[in-house]
């Protein structure tokens, strides 16, 4: 494990979005750095085909979602 130096305004928007996410600050910084090394190596997929390539990779597979009655 090494330190890494970013800037203290991406630090802020890691921060927000770590919340959002319900990720750590670590976490949040680490799924960004893989989501944007992925989308990097395969520059013909979007956001939505990596992140499900990954999923099903992972062993994750869709649910039925079941809707709340109005």
């Amino acid at each position: 494990m090494g330190i890494v130096n970013i800037d203290g305004d991406l630090h802020d928007q890691i921060r927000k979005a770590s919340v959002v996410s319900c990720r750590s600050i670590n976490a949040q910084a680490a799924f960004w750095i893989k989501i944007g090394m992925l989308c990097e190596m395969n520059p013909t997929q979007t956001f939505n085909e990596i992140v499900a390539r990954e999923l099903r990779a992972a062993g994750v597979t869709p649910q039925a979602v079941q809707g709340v009655a109005a």
